[in-house]
């Protein structure tokens, strides 16, 4: 349905893969944030001789927009709406909270988790803060991202009856408290590929950001 540009460079990952109708056709990512700027152009090169395409050929650009690194956002944003402008596409923007709470339901295989399962996507800030959003198993915001931090006081207003699942990097500072039972940690790395879900959905939706306007 679509061939679809994502580009991720909102954290100290960066990546960037090519999408067609929901299929990873090829990526590549660094963990080196300073080199974010230098790797982009021609990692996006690569990925497209990789899967055959020319960039005139996508329906689409799909870039994270935050929550994260103000500069590694910034980023990915100038370089997408420089591809959409240049080429008349739409841009796609997507939450990297949505991305990292992507990739944890794609990593998780436990036979507990149902409908009423939360994943706490958090990155991590500085000292104990974090900027965090909750998530159903569905990829709907429960809660919209905000600044947070973590302390007693924190697990008290979280008051959640359901399975409660922290991820990201910033859900490691989680393992300093005490968790009920129903709480859990999962360690595993977002990649640009967890994008593809969510850029594939907006493109069916229609839901493009505004070019002129769309910042971080």
């Amino acid at each position: 349905m679509a061939l679809i540009l994502n580009i991720d460079t909102a954290t100290g990952y960066a990546g960037v893969c090519l999408s067609k109708d929901g299929t990873v056709l090829a990526s590549q990512s660094h963990q080196h944030q300073k080199d974010h700027a230098a790797f982009l152009q021609p990692a996006i090169e690569a990925i497209m001789n990789e899967g055959g395409y020319l960039l005139k050929d996508i329906d689409a650009v799909a870039v994270t927009g935050g929550p994260g690194s103000y500069t590694g956002i910034r980023v990915g944003l100038a370089s997408a709406k420089g591809i959409c402008y240049a080429l008349n596409k739409p841009l796609i923007m997507v939450n990297t909270l949505a991305v990292i709470a992507n990739a944890a339901i794609e990593n998780i295989t436990e036979t507990s988790i149902d409908k009423n399962t939360i994943f706490y996507a958090m990155i991590d800030a500085r000292r104990m803060e974090v900027f965090g959003g909750m998530y159903n198993l569905q990829l709907l915001a429960i809660e919209n991202a905000r600044a947070l931090v973590l302390d007693e006081f924190f697990f008290e207003g979280l008051n959640c009856h359901s399975k409660v699942i922290f991820c990201g990097d910033g859900a490691k500072k989680v393992e300093q408290f005490t968790l009920p039972i129903n709480y859990s940690i999962d360690n595993s790395q977002h990649n640009v590929n967890h994008m593809v879900t969510l850029s594939e959905a907006k493109f069916i939706a229609n839901d493009f950001a505004n070019l002129a306007y769309a910042q971080p």
